[in-house]
């Protein structure tokens, strides 16, 4: 696909953005047709597109060869209804390398991590990120955060370079991306695509919806798409009532729960989707499972979040 293709249909989102966690068998190996069952399942309910392999699904713990059978089966999975993005990540040359393989297994679209452990300055980022776009015909998605943080003029260039169509902020400094939309908007004008990439989106998109940022990615999808969903909805139609009901009701004492141990947003998250029914193993170390206590707080809350549903029909 070029990048035009995969912006037209990320512009509209009719529902949430799928972030599948990675499935586990006893032991640790990959579980395919569990994760491809987990991916059917998100499409089925809703999801606008699905991004495979990306942080919620380990692509730190993944193995090339792993990587690509994932993104393979999440292809499959999908069957075309919806676009499938896959991570690529760590220096420039494995960055690349995981392009081409998700270019191979069938991804419609790259989500772009920060590369691996340096603290580069304005300029090697560039050509980290634009070395990564011309190694394949797909369309690039920037994340920004951590060690990739970027100024308005970069994210000029980066929107100037083929190949690369939007950037997720995974930082949180709405000053900032109001500067970089400002920017882009004034010098690049097209489709350029921004997404909310903040751990538990829906706790800040209100904010990123004020800035014109529509895409998000939901981790409670992966465990909760009805709740989800009726955010989604909710945020689309300007239904601030049921916006406050589940921000109030489930998505702040989440963000507390997940708050309590380092690599919640993962395992956590994980943790849910076994919750509700679907046996996709535990997380890869470095992360560790949550405490037993919290996966209790999380069925509850999930539980709580689900009446709240029926409060609102």
């Amino acid at each position: 696909m070029t990048p035009a293709p995969l912006a037209a249909r990320l512009r509209e989102p009719s529902g949430p953005l799928f972030f599948p966690v990675t499935a586990y068998g006893p032991g640790g190996p990959l579980d395919l047709d569990v994760y491809r069952t987990h991916v059917r399942q998100g499409v089925a309910a809703g999801a606008t597109a699905v991004f495979a392999c990306c942080g919620t699904g380990e692509f730190h713990a993944l193995l090339p060869e792993e990587f690509e059978a994932c993104v393979r089966v999440a292809v499959e999975a999908t069957g075309g209804r919806v676009p499938v993005v896959a991570g690529a990540g760590y220096g420039t040359a494995l960055a690349v390398r995981y392009a081409r393989l998700a270019a191979d297994a069938g991804a419609d679209g790259l989500l772009a991590m920060p590369p691996y452990l340096v603290h580069a300055g304005q300029e090697g980022l560039l050509r980290h990120y634009r070395e990564v776009a011309a190694a394949t015909a797909l369309p690039v998605i920037v994340y920004q955060r951590d060690n990739a943080v970027f100024t308005p003029r970069t994210v000029v260039e980066l929107a100037r370079t083929d190949g690369i169509t939007g950037l997720k902020d995974g930082l949180g400094d709405l000053g900032l991306m109001q500067q970089i939309v400002s920017a882009v908007r004034t010098e690049v004008p097209g489709d350029f695509l921004y997404f909310n990439g903040l751990p538990t989106a829906e706790q800040t998109q209100l904010a990123y919806h004020a800035l014109g940022v529509t895409l998000y990615s939901s981790a409670v999808f992966c465990f909760a798409p009805e709740i989800a969903l009726a955010y989604h909805r909710a945020l689309t139609t300007g239904d601030a009532a049921t916006l406050r009901h589940l921000l109030d009701g489930f998505y702040r004492p989440f963000v507390e729960l997940r708050a309590q141990g380092h690599g919640y947003a993962v395992s956590l998250v994980k943790a849910g989707v076994r919750l509700r029914g679907l046996d996709v193993g535990e997380v890869r170390p470095p992360l560790h499972e949550p405490a037993e206590e919290h996966v209790k707080q999380l069925a509850q809350l999930i539980e709580r979040g689900l009446a709240l549903l029926e409060e609102d029909a």
